[in-house]
């Protein structure tokens, strides 16, 4: 069951604030905006379901993640790449050396694919397992699948899933620049997160439930990236009418959470589906239910 939804969507230099939610506010300086985002969105996903502001949900919670593609300024990178190259052309042992040395050591707290699980896991206190995938929509599925089993094994009560993507950066814009299948919208940066529980357990703590996962698939159809790349397709549906749930730009891994979240809070209910064929060879599709 769902008993909590929370979401951040940033445009051309947006920012967010997450020290409401930080143990302290010291540990700002290490965040990047994709810990933020993440520490906000988990912190709204955790207010709506009940939890508290700030509760320490301790060894019977866990965190499951996908992480977007690492982000990084090229006012951090052009020097590290100047410095790794010696007559002309690149040179590991430059690299190792001296461009390295280029790089403040604080930066890659910032840009590191679990960097969010520690910050979250700290802010929140969750002590028990935790799963990080990266870097797009179809990893999210394994993400889900890890929740869902760890729940119905009994290994946590509370499964705080989540996914974030800071797309709005060099690297990353850089990254989808090259690829002959761009993305439909514009890049944007994106976190969501679900509080995920038993229904017996939410019940017993008075939780309203908020919605409901029916069911998900998930396959891997491998073919040749040298010979084929393929474009990324993704569709959200409501069941009644198959009217799409619209997003505002290219999501990234934060696409399905930020819309069934962006979804439950509106007023409408009922039935959705989710479709996806992503760059990673990854299909899946699931179905949900906001009450």
């Amino acid at each position: 069951m769902v008993t909590g939804f929370g979401h951040v969507v940033l445009g051309e230099g947006a920012t967010c604030d997450p020290r409401r939610w930080l143990e302290s506010p010291k540990a700002r300086k290490f965040m990047g905006l994709q810990e933020e985002m993440s520490v906000v969105a988990a912190g709204l996903a955790v207010e709506s379901a009940g939890l508290g502001a700030r509760p320490s949900l301790g060894e019977r919670a866990g965190l499951y993640m996908a992480v977007g593609y690492i982000p990084f300024e090229e006012q951090f990178i052009s020097p590290l790449v100047d410095r790794a190259v010696e007559d002309g052309e690149f040179s590991m042992a430059q690299l190792s050396t001296e461009g390295y040395r280029a790089v403040r050591p604080l930066l890659t707290f910032r840009c590191l694919p679990n960097m969010p699980a520690f910050h979250i896991s700290t802010s929140f206190d969750i002590q028990g397992p935790y799963v990080v995938t990266y870097p797009g929509a179809g990893q999210l599925y394994g993400a889900l699948e890890q929740a869902v089993m760890a729940l119905e094994c009994g290994a946590v009560d509370v499964a705080l899933l989540g996914a974030v993507a800071h797309q709005r950066n060099f690297l990353v814009e850089h990254h989808f620049g090259r690829l002959d299948h761009k993305p439909s919208g514009a890049l944007l940066d994106a976190a969501g997160f679900v509080v995920l529980e038993r229904a017996g357990d939410a019940q017993a703590r008075g939780a309203a439930i908020r919605g409901r996962c029916l069911g998900f698939e998930v396959d891997y159809r491998p073919h040749d990236p040298f010979e084929e790349e393929r474009a990324q397709a993704e569709r959200l549906t409501w069941d009644e009418d198959g009217a799409a749930v619209e997003a505002p730009g290219e999501l990234g891994a934060a696409s399905l959470l930020v819309l069934l979240s962006e979804a439950a809070g509106g007023r409408r209910r009922g039935g959705l589906s989710h479709a996806l064929e992503a760059r990673d060879m990854i299909t899946a599709s699931s179905r949900w239910e906001l009450t």
